[in-house]
């Protein structure tokens, strides 16, 4: 009230110093000025949404410690520093080249299949003021932990025989080009999204990408030394309780990661939005444990934490891409789904005799896929929010092909680069590195010390 009382005095004061001073055009520009100041609400709403996209992209990077953790703990101990460092430059590379290039490419004016508009570039003089409105800081954070997020799934599928060098320009290439490319063809506003292909927070986007460049880089790679020998068929992890611990830190950074896709909390259809998501994410990860701990008893005739932590991850996968468009019972269906296809993606891989430590593609290009088509099964307009209503739920002829596409960019892709740098030498350490670890022929010192 004070504002609306104090504003127009301002102005009649400042339009009686014109006419005395003769800056009648001026003082003009100045009462214009005043009367366009966001109110109250406005900039209320504006600070409450870009905080809460803030604390979104703090939950999605402290997904990197879950990544972290999981995978050093499902891995043999003399490889953990190797981890570490891994999911370590995954986060520093990422944040520095989606600066310089990716959101430049992900976010660009394009053709539909490529854009490019440069670095980020951050200019608050024309920052609008109001609910809804994102800064392009906050905004760049929050997608910049995204890219991260698909470069590090890579590290757990080639843990123990790749040399870290090699590692460096994969994540490179993938943070800098490769992910955002297919980025922009759906949240860019490239062709997959005018085709009507819907991926809420990135079951394809995101995890597919990484899931499927995991995949090819494990068949690039070849096994661990003894992984399918004839005396030894598995290498159980070193520390399930990192194992259990990195798997639930992921599933709190999943909280940001689904729900604060919706951009914005302010205004009734928006916090309806989030709390629908953050509920559906929930109940998609209890599915999917219980789905995958049920058929590896019935199976293997034991209750495995390895597979519940997977399925956990598997109903995470595959609710992402559709979170905010499916009822609860929806997606614990999704979860349920996913959990039974982690369990067969694992067995499958163990048969073909493909090497993936920490399951990776199972969990995040599997079920991404999944994630993918479940939304062309289950999606609803009743239950989807406010951040991308251009989107048709139900389109299943573009949901498969986004979903295909993009998983088939991305193994493509990476298998090309992958089978350059074995070419040249630069890809697998020797069998002996591998044998000593690569925390002492890779980094010269143990996680653990003697």
């Amino acid at each position: 009230m004070k504002t609306k009382i104090w504003l127009p005095l301002l102005g009649a004061f400042l339009m009686m110093s014109g006419l005395a001073f003769g800056q009648e055009a001026e003082v003009t520009e100045v009462v214009e000025v005043a009367m366009e100041a966001p109110t109250q609400d406005d900039v209320l709403g504006f600070a409450i949404d870009n905080f809460f996209l803030l604390m979104a992209a703090i939950l999605v990077i402290f997904m990197q410690a879950g990544f972290a953790i999981l995978e050093s703990g499902l891995n043999h101990s003399k490889n953990t520093v190797n981890i570490l460092m891994k999911n370590v430059m995954d986060f520093s590379l990422g944040v520095l080249l989606y600066f310089f290039i990716g959101y430049g490419i992900m976010y660009g004016s394009g053709n539909g299949y490529f854009a490019f508009d440069g670095p980020v570039s951050f200019d608050a003089s024309e920052q609008t003021i109001a609910a809804g409105e994102l800064t392009t800081m906050v905004d760049f954070l929050f997608q910049a932990a995204f890219a991260a997020t698909a470069a590090t799934i890579v590290s757990g599928a080639v843990a123990g025989r790749m040399k870290f060098s090699a590692y460096m320009i994969y994540t490179i290439v993938l943070t800098g080009i490769i992910y955002p490319i297919s980025g922009y063809w759906k949240w860019g506003g490239g062709w997959l999204h005018e085709m009507g292909f819907y991926d809420f927070a990135g079951s394809i986007v995101v995890h597919a990408v990484g899931g499927f460049a995991g995949l090819a880089g494990a068949i690039v790679l070849g096994p661990r030394i003894g992984r399918f020998g004839k005396d030894k068929t598995a290498m159980p992890g070193h520390n399930l309780t990192f194992a259990a611990l990195g798997v639930f830190i992921l599933l709190i950074g999943w909280f940001g990661f689904n729900p604060g896709s919706q951009l914005a909390i302010v205004g009734a259809g928006n916090t309806l939005a989030v709390m629908l998501i953050a509920v559906n994410t929930t109940l998609a990860a209890a599915a999917g444990a219980v789905a995958a701990l049920a058929i590896s008893w019935m199976v293997d005739k034991k209750p495995d934490l390895t597979m519940a932590l997977n399925g956990i991850l598997a109903g995470l996968v595959g609710i992402t891409a559709n979170c905010d468009g499916v009822s609860n019972g929806e997606s614990i269906v999704i979860g349920l789904v996913a959990g039974l296809l982690v369990f067969a993606g694992i067995k499958l891989l163990e048969k073909v005799k493909i090497d993936d430590p920490v399951g990776a593609w199972p969990v995040h290009g599997l079920c991404g896929i999944w994630g993918g088509i479940a939304t062309g099964i289950f999606g609803d307009k009743e239950y989807w929010g406010t951040s991308d209503s251009g989107a048709v739920f139900g389109n299943m002829g573009a949901q498969i092909t986004g979903s295909l596409v993009i998983a088939l960019y991305a193994f493509v892709t990476m298998f090309i680069l992958f089978t350059i740098l074995k070419a040249v030498g630069l890809l697998r350490v020797s069998e002996e590195d591998e044998m000593v670890g690569l925390d002492l022929s890779e980094h010269g010192h143990s996680a653990y010390g003697e």
